[in-house]
C-alpha cells in the first residue's frame, strides 16, 4: 500500500470515527430533547424520539455553519491540526462520552470535543497553537448558557403563570400539553443545529489539513453536512434511556407547562448561541431551564443534591476529555 492510499485510509477511519462520534452524540443527549415531554405525559418514549429526530433532521435546513467553522476554523492556528490531532480529540471526546451515559450522567458532547482538541493540540505545539479568543468564549458559555436557560426558564412560569392566573388546572394543562409539543419541537431543531455542526467542524477540520479541502471555503462539502444530520437524528432515534430519568424525573417532578416553560427558555439559548456561531451544551442548557423552572415553583422542588453532580460532570469535561485526548495523540504517532 501506497503512503497516499495510507493516508486516504486514515482519512476514512477518522470520518467514521467522526461519525461515530456524532451518532453517540444524538443518543447520548436525546434525554435533553425528550426527558421533558415523556416525564409529562404528553408523549410516550417511542412518540418523543421519532418527534425528536425528525426534528433534528430538519434543522439542516434552517441554521448556517458559524458553529462548524468555529470547531473546524476558529479553535487552533493553521498548520497545527493534523490526522493525529483529530484522532486524539475524537477518542477523547468519545471516551468522555460513554463513561458519562455509562453512569447517566448530563454531560456535555460539545465540550467533551472541544476538551479533546484543546488536549491534543496542547502536546503537539503547546498553548500557543491554540486560538485562546474562541478557546475562552466557549468555556465561558459552560456557565453563560445554563444560566440563560435558569433566567428564560424562569421567566417565562413566572409571565405564564402571570397570564393564566385566572384558568382552571386542568384548563392549562390541557393546553399546554398542545404547546409542549411545539416547544419541543423547537428545542429539538436548536439540538441538531448546534450539536450537528460540532461534528461537521471536526470533519471539516480533518479534511482541511488532509487537503481534501480548501481553507478558504465557506461551507463543508454538502456530504459531510448530510451524514452529520442523518447521524445525530439516527442516534437520537435509538435514545439514551439513562440520561431521561434524570433530566426529566430526578431533578423535579414536571407538568406540561413546566416543560413548555423549559424547553422554551433552552430554544432560544440555543438558537442565540447558533446564531452567534459558539459551541453549547445543549445539556448544560437544558439542564438549567429545568432547573430555574422547578426552582421558581420553590427551592425545595429542586433536587440539588443531583444537580451539584451534574455541575461537577461540567467542570470535568474538559480536562478529562482533554486528558485522554492527549494519551491518544501520543498512541496514534506510534500506529501511524
Amino acid at each position: 500500500m501506497t503512503s497516499v492510499q495510507l493516508g486516504l485510509w486514515v482519512v476514512v477511519l477518522l470520518v467514521v470515527l467522526a461519525v461515530l462520534f456524532d451518532f453517540m452524540n444524538g443518543f447520548h443527549d436525546a434525554a435533553n430533547s425528550i426527558a421533558t415531554v415523556v416525564s409529562t405525559g404528553v408523549l410516550k418514549p417511542g412518540q418523543a424520539v421519532l418527534f425528536a429526530a425528525v426534528f433534528n433532521f430538519v434543522a439542516i435546513f434552517i441554521f448556517q455553519f458559524g458553529v462548524a467553522a468555529t470547531i473546524g476554523k476558529g479553535l487552533a492556528l493553521p498548520g497545527v491540526v493534523d490526522v493525529h490531532v483529530v484522532f486524539g480529540a475524537l477518542v477523547g471526546a468519545i471516551s468522555w462520552n460513554f463513561i458519562t451515559w455509562y453512569y447517566g450522567i448530563p454531560s456535555s458532547s460539545s465540550h467533551a470535543l472541544i476538551g479533546g482538541i484543546v488536549g491534543a493540540v496542547l502536546l503537539k505545539a503547546g498553548a500557543s497553537a491554540l486560538v485562546l479568543a474562541s478557546v475562552m468564549k466557549t468555556v465561558i458559555f459552560i456557565f453563560v448558557s445554563p444560566l440563560m436557560g435558569f433566567l428564560l426558564g424562569s421567566l417565562m412560569l413566572i409571565a405564564v403563570s402571570w397570564t393564566f392566573r385566572r384558568s382552571t388546572p386542568s384548563r392549562i394543562d390541557r393546553w399546554f400539553r398542545r404547546l409542549q409539543l411545539v416547544s419541543a419541537g423547537a428545542y429539538s431543531l436548536g439540538h441538531g443545529g448546534n450539536d450537528a455542526q460540532k461534528t461537521i467542524g471536526i470533519i471539516w477540520m480533518l479534511l482541511i489539513a488532509t487537503g481534501y479541502t480548501a481553507v478558504g471555503d465557506s461551507s463543508p462539502p454538502t456530504w459531510v453536512v448530510l451524514t452529520c444530520y442523518t447521524a445525530i437524528a439516527l442516534g437520537t432515534l435509538f435514545g439514551g434511556w439513562r440520561i431521561v430519568k434524570t433530566m426529566g424525573q430526578r431533578l423535579t417532578k414536571l407538568k406540561p407547562v413546566h416543560g413548555f416553560c423549559a424547553e422554551t427558555g433552552g430554544a432560544i439559548t440555543l438558537f442565540t448561541a447558533a446564531i452567534l456561531g459558539i459551541p453549547v451544551s445543549t445539556t448544560h442548557t437544558i439542564t438549567g431551564a429545568i432547573v430555574g423552572v422547578g426552582a421558581t415553583q420553590r427551592a425545595s422542588a429542586v433536587r440539588w443534591g443531583i444537580a451539584g453532580n451534574i455541575i461537577w460532570a461540567w467542570i470535568l469535561t474538559i480536562p478529562a476529555s482533554a486528558l485522554v485526548a492527549a494519551a491518544a495523540y501520543w498512541i496514534s504517532l506510534q500506529i501511524f
